[in-house]
């Protein structure tokens, strides 16, 4: 199967695990035998995970450019995949269950790629609590004050 990329000026790219950048033009390559191939784009860094979809994600990419820790990283991939699977309802709960198959069938791209939208929901949801924990702070120290006034009052 041949896998034809056309990439920006300066994009980040990496195959069976060796980063590389595109120079200052589009360009377009053609990969053609099986390779782990992951565009820029679709990278975390370690400094992003701080959710558990992100973790997991981090995971799944570090097992598709190492293929040399695949083995370690597969059960703690599958693991963190199944708790996930606990915690989201549909449509999201396909997701993952599709991202466990991929993994077991060792096409950590397609994994990658159904992890996306879940994690799209979690910085959603992330977003809309995060207001609500600072409204509730908020309210919390006026209703103390207003028990310190009548005490003093």
């Amino acid at each position: 199967m041949v896998l034809k990329l056309t990439l920006k000026p300066y994009e980040r790219f990496i195959v069976n695990g060796c980063a590389m950048r595109n120079s200052g033009r589009r360009h377009s390559i053609v990969i053609e035998e099986k390779a782990d191939v992951v565009r820029g784009k679709d990278l975390l860094d370690a400094s992003s995970t701080v959710s558990p979809v992100g973790k997991t994600y981090f995971l799944i990419q570090t097992a598709l450019t190492r293929a040399d820790l695949r083995e370690k990283l597969v059960p703690t991939i599958q693991h963190n995949l199944a708790e996930l699977a606990t915690v989201f309802g549909p449509p999201n709960i396909t997701h993952i269950f599709e991202a466990a198959n991929f993994v077991s069938c060792n096409d950590y791209y397609k994994a990658l790629r159904e992890l996306r939208p879940v994690m799209q929901y979690e910085r959603e949801l992330m977003r809309s609590i995060a207001p609500v924990e600072q409204t509730e702070d908020a309210s919390d120290s006026s209703t103390d004050t207003q028990d310190q006034m009548r005490k003093v009052g």
